[in-house]
């Protein structure tokens, strides 16, 4: 079989079979499902931080839609399309590019090095019981390869508000990449394993850009670095 019917092979298995790739969830806002309306504002321009600030975090039902969606992803990879493709990095870019949890535990290590104690709550109710200092609701987002779709995007945000649930203000980061499709006719298989792995590269700039708005936002004394270091994340679920 000759090189150009191989290519031609593989990239009908992509189209035909990638059409069960799961598609990316609506975004939603944090405040629609979260807090009550309409909520205050604080007179704080930045969020207190350092070794004796305790932090309240609740994943936003938008970022326990797209841990699934991802999840959903990879399972699909690994059962679904993934297995009709001839070329396995094809396959194993697929896994490796869409990890359901990089984002929350990105989030995570970078408030764990700001604050002396992040806990992340089930609920509201646990976090109010819980009283923490400053409350984060953290949202990502995802959109990754389809067959119909090589746009990517990836956003991830966490608001912040005080102990009595007025707003302070929003780390965020966001990345997008519009991609010629991966399954185009001209492509070889290793340019379509490198398409797919700019998957990952989209999730990690938006995490960069995240950290540095987070700096921007965070008020913390001088020389509290070293002390937050080696700090966990507790979870009560």
């Amino acid at each position: 079989m000759n090189r150009a019917l191989v290519s031609a092979l593989v990239l009908s298995l992509i189209a035909v079979s990638a059409c069960s790739v799961p598609t990316a969830p609506q975004a939603v806002s944090s405040l629609d499902t979260l807090l009550p309306h309409p909520t205050g504002r604080s007179s704080a321009t930045l969020v207190k931080s350092g070794p004796g600030v305790s932090l309240g975090v609740i994943y936003s039902p938008s970022t326990q839609t797209n841990r699934q969606y991802l999840r959903d992803y990879q399972a699909n990879a690994g059962t679904g399309f993934g297995q009709s493709l001839l070329v396995q990095s094809i396959h194993d870019a697929y896994v490796a590019s869409s990890k359901p949890d990089m984002a929350v535990e990105w989030v995570n290590a970078s408030l764990q090095r700001q604050f002396g104690a992040v806990t992340v709550y089930p609920d509201m109710q646990s976090l109010r019981a819980a009283k923490p200092d400053v409350v984060a609701i953290v949202d990502t987002h995802s959109q990754l390869i389809t067959s119909r779709s090589s746009d990517i995007k990836a956003n991830v945000s966490a608001d912040f508000y005080d102990a009595q649930l007025n707003y302070i203000g929003t780390a965020k980061g966001s990345e997008a990449r519009e991609l010629t499709p991966v399954w185009a006719d001209f492509k070889r298989s290793e340019e379509i394993v490198a398409d797919i792995n700019q998957q990952q590269d989209v999730q990690v700039r938006a995490l960069q850009e995240f950290d540095r708005s987070l700096s921007n936002l965070v008020a913390r004394p001088a020389g509290d670095v070293s002390l937050l270091e080696g700090k966990h994340a507790q979870k009560l679920y």
